[in-house]
């Protein structure tokens, strides 16, 4: 293991630090050493600020030959930021969230900050995760996951921003970043019943899942506007044997294979798929159509190719970040909530019609 260069030199002298014993290198010693002020140094490490390039290559130069790396800890005493911007998910969230984390990820790096990471078993669980948050001081919060009124008022009481994503926060004014989850499932019945389907089911997320709860309600909904029969629902848990066991439940209930069976997201599409295929004999779609949500990268992979709603998940985690900025500046404002609506991926595993695939972004709340 290389060991760090350390410096022996005290301030007010006119020698030049020199690496190898004592302590640690500081910014002062780079100071001295490329012939600046110590703000010339900070300046020269804090993403987007200004400083001439003689300047900044002087600097360069020094805190290399002496092998300086800039202390975040002691930089977050004197800003009073820890230049941390936490991202609380569930575990049973929805399959894209890799991408939207990747995402998220990028979009916070380019404000200088760095993303910290919880993830919750259950949604439910929130209320253990957020005496971590508290901890570490974060500058502001990204959350996928359901809040309860007390802990949206807890951030503000903390005065940490908050941005919701993908969740809505009802009566709250919390700024917030979602697709409308019940549009899509409104749009997807849509496509079928007027393709003929007439029987439908639904393998439901995790009851403490907001996404799954407003996926199943948008499919009620539109059921009965329609004036179709009441689907046969049963619950699932967002993984693939929750697909093929609930597609056994419901063909169970109903005594025969429903029409269209549109299932929470497109893992459990993929199980429910894979059991009617290889284990119970039904012809999909010819004897019933399957749908599911998120638009996975399995769902597009040759053996599935399901029927599938896509989010535009970068657009919302570059929207859920750029918002957080705002907010990080200036506090306070008007809130904002930006909605968006699905794509449709239209798979083998449905009959549809021929309607647009788009159905595009929603105004602004």
């Amino acid at each position: 293991m290389r060991k760090k260069n350390t410096v022996a030199w005290t301030p007010g002298t006119t020698a030049r630090p020199v690496p190898g014993a004592g302590r640690r290198v500081t910014s002062y010693d780079v100071a001295l050493l490329a012939g600046v002020s110590q703000s010339a140094v900070s300046r020269c490490f804090k993403p987007g600020a200004s400083i001439s390039p003689a300047t900044q290559a002087k600097v360069m130069q020094a805190a290399i030959s002496l092998d300086y790396i800039p202390n975040a800890a002691a930089r977050s005493l004197i800003t009073r930021r820890s230049n941390l911007v936490a991202v609380i998910i569930s575990n049973l969230a929805n399959l894209y969230y890799p991408q939207a984390l990747s995402d998220l990820s990028q979009q916070i790096a380019r404000l200088g900050k760095r993303l910290l990471l919880f993830t919750l078993e259950r949604e439910a669980d929130i209320g253990k995760v957020l005496c971590d948050v508290w901890q570490y001081q974060v500058d502001g919060a990204v959350v996928a996951a359901g809040l309860s009124d007390e802990q949206m008022l807890e951030f503000g009481r903390r005065d940490v921003p908050l941005v919701l994503f993908n969740r809505s926060p009802r009566e709250h004014a919390v700024h917030a970043v979602l697709c409308d989850q019940g549009e899509a499932a409104r749009l997807l019945v849509s496509r079928l019943a007027e393709a003929g389907h007439r029987q439908f089911a639904v393998i439901d997320g995790p009851g403490d899942s907001a996404v799954a709860q407003e996926r199943k309600a948008g499919v009620l909904d539109r059921l009965f506007t329609l004036g179709l029969p009441a689907p046969i629902v049963v619950s699932g848990n967002y993984d693939y044997a929750s697909g093929g066991r609930g597609l056994r439940k419901v063909i169970d209930r109903l005594g025969r294979v429903p029409d269209a069976v549109i299932c929470g997201n497109d893992i459990m599409a993929i199980g429910c798929l894979d059991t009617a295929r290889h284990q119970m004999g039904i012809q999909v779609p010819l004897q019933m159509s399957v749908a599911g949500f998120d638009a996975l990268e399995a769902s597009g992979w040759l053996s599935y190719d399901i029927t599938t709603l896509r989010q535009p998940v970068q657009k919302m985690a570059t929207d859920a970040v750029a918002m957080l900025g705002e907010l990080m500046e200036r506090r306070g404002g008007n809130t904002e909530r930006r909605r968006y609506c699905s794509y449709l991926v239209e798979g083998s595993t449905a009959r549809l019609t021929s309607e647009p695939q788009r159905f595009g972004m929603m105004a602004a709340a």
